[in-house]
């Protein structure tokens, strides 16, 4: 017999989460958040458990406080009997350590791996990893969502013509060449150097870009430092305009700003991470609809195979 499912959202994402449930057709679960003096705080349940499909809805961006929720949610409802417990995590925060780039630094985004396991975390559902391998780092299911479902048809209602899909990097290679099969275009790389993190120091491109619509490709955009210049560049190369398409809008610092006074015609990102006072040149698509229906699978048991566009 089906499990019975129940959802329930941290702090964080709490807005995303009462939609998903709205979606999937049942009530989002109440949480109870205990605060201490000094900053402890506790979530507790007044709904059963035992023998029930869980699913935890919490993105894990800073501060460390949204990921160390979501463990002791999971704690509780292992402790309390539930059949299965899966950690629906929108964005998942320190993907980007997922390896050792230098001497003496830890892989983060594998220590979180353990850390969600080590609660108790039957399966886990996210969206765009930073990197494809952080599946690996977890001896549990781990359903990989793409923002692909939802960014290509928007793409396709542009009608742009002369069309070329473009990665802001290197690494977003294989992702800009997935979008480019899937909507039969041509495909460029943007070549950059860095001094440091979140400092693009050097900029070239990889391919020709004169008369053509560009729209970047990424799954995350942090300072904007990265597509504003990008914008300029391609322009300078002969694009007719420019137009980026990132999963998550971290969009930290003076990033808003620095993206509104850019050369960008917009951005679009979605909700898993929670924004207010975007501006006119940053659209947001909603992921609610998207994650309930996987949801409801993993529920039922059924394929997700058809949500997968990459």
């Amino acid at each position: 017999m089906q499990p019975k499912a129940k959802i329930f959202a941290g702090r964080a994402t709490e807005a995303l989460a009462d939609k998903i449930a709205s979606s999937y057709g049942i009530p989002l679960g109440e949480v109870k958040i205990s605060e201490f003096s000094d900053g402890e705080f506790l979530p507790s349940f007044t709904d059963s458990f035992r023998g029930s499909r869980v699913f935890f809805i919490q993105s894990t961006m800073p501060s460390s406080d949204n990921l160390f929720e979501l463990l002791q949610m999971i704690d509780a409802a292992k402790r309390a009997s539930a059949r299965h417990i899966t950690a629906v995590i929108p964005y998942f925060g320190y993907a980007r350590q997922d390896r050792k780039d230098k001497p003496r630094v830890p892989i983060t985004s594998k220590l979180v791996a353990n850390l969600i396991e080590a609660a108790g975390a039957t399966r886990v559902m996210t969206m765009d990893l930073h990197a494809d391998q952080i599946q690996g780092f977890f001896e549990i299911p781990v359903d990989h969502l793409y923002s692909s479902s939802l960014f290509i048809p928007d793409i396709e209602k542009l009608n742009l013509d002369n069309l070329t899909i473009a990665s802001p990097d290197m690494g977003g290679s294989k992702r800009a060449t997935a979008y480019s099969k899937q909507l039969n275009t041509e495909v460029v790389i943007c070549y950059k150097q860095r001094k440091k993190a979140n400092e693009v120091h050097q900029m070239t491109v990889i391919g020709d870009v004169k008369d053509r619509n560009v729209v970047l490709i990424d799954d995350m955009v942090d300072t904007g430092g990265t597509l504003v210049k990008a914008a300029e560049m391609l322009l300078e190369k002969g694009a007719l305009s420019v137009r980026a398409y990132c999963t998550h809008g971290v969009l930290s610092g003076n990033s808003i700003e620095k993206i509104e006074k850019s050369k960008l015609e917009e951005l679009v990102i979605t909700n898993t991470i929670p924004k207010k006072n975007i501006n006119s040149k940053i659209r947001t698509l909603d992921v609610a609809d998207l994650f309930a229906s996987v949801m409801q699978k993993v529920n039922s048991n059924e394929s997700i195979s058809g949500h997968f566009l990459m």
